[in-house]
């Protein structure tokens, strides 16, 4: 059996998206005979039509169809062997600091993934609050820093917007209690100037129910049905959902995420990481509007 040539593959997936042949040359770059020739060499390997002629160009017959889906997956995996082969290894080491709210939600898979693709890179994550990152960037501790920037003074690249937002679970449906119990930080002036501050402005009669100084216990409190917890609108849990103006509460805050390096110096590795922790807010970016 005659193998099947990976040029004539992408010929003939260009005539298939494009519904001609002359439309399909102008994409490669090509004349319109070299291309029909690739096609007529493809058919001739494999024994069928694939496409049907017409006036106005051609479609594509049911083998043709039947071959699409092949020939796309061939085209992807040898694209995805050039990037790979081409690209030059990584190598070092690479220190982030994440905030606790992304811990559990945006950035496991993605570290984990640039771990496995770049095997020279250790990667070593601080998981700590943002003014405690803005500390371990100067004391050259971390190299990059996912912070939060409630007063929008910070410098640095804006991943996105993620406004703080007051969650409560469905089942339980804490926020109608009064008073209503609510999770705080302790030893947090954010806790104080932000999170306490949205509630005594509206009136509400509350309780310190549940406090802690990582926003995963936020997100056990509020399952649980214990309280009402301050949390980014990204990593509201399963069961849970925004309290709105029309529950009686405000929007907590809304902060901007932005990535922050090091003082002293970068390297391949660490840009090779930046790039990756744009990638992993993007989706926020975009459903934030920016």
């Amino acid at each position: 059996m005659q193998p099947l040539d990976s040029d004539l593959m992408r010929s003939f997936l260009a005539v298939a998206d494009a519904g001609s042949v002359t439309a399909a040359a102008g994409r490669l770059y090509r004349t319109q005979g070299a291309v029909s020739l690739q096609v007529k060499r493809l058919e001739e390997s494999l024994g069928q039509a694939l496409f049907d002629r017409q006036a106005r160009g051609v479609v594509l017959t049911p083998r043709g169809e039947q071959l699409v889906p092949y020939a796309r997956r061939v085209v992807a995996l040898l694209d995805e062997a050039a990037v790979a082969l081409r690209e030059k290894p990584l190598v070092g080491p690479v220190r982030v600091g994440i905030p606790d709210e992304y811990s559990g939600t945006v950035l496991p898979r993605v570290l984990a993934a640039f771990d496995e693709r770049h095997e020279g890179v250790q990667v070593s994550v601080r998981v700590d609050h943002s003014a405690a990152q803005i500390a371990a960037l100067e004391a050259d501790e971390i190299d990059l820093g996912v912070i939060y920037d409630w007063a929008y003074v910070q410098e640095g690249e804006v991943l996105c917007i993620d406004p703080t937002v007051w969650v409560t679970s469905v089942a339980h449906a804490q926020h109608l209690r009064r008073p209503v119990p609510v999770a705080v930080y302790f030893r947090s002036q954010w806790s104080r100037d932000y999170v306490e501050l949205s509630l005594d402005r509206q009136g509400i009669n509350w309780r310190s129910a549940w406090a802690c100084d990582v926003a995963g216990g936020f997100r056990v409190a509020v399952t649980n049905g214990m309280a009402i917890a301050p949390l980014s609108r990204s990593t509201i849990p399963p069961g849970c959902r925004e309290l709105t103006a029309e529950d009686g509460f405000s929007t907590v805050d809304n902060a901007r995420v932005v990535l922050r390096r090091t003082p002293r110096g970068t390297s391949p590795a660490v840009e090779g990481m930046a790039t990756l922790l744009r990638e992993a807010f993007a989706p926020l970016r975009h459903k934030g509007g920016q």
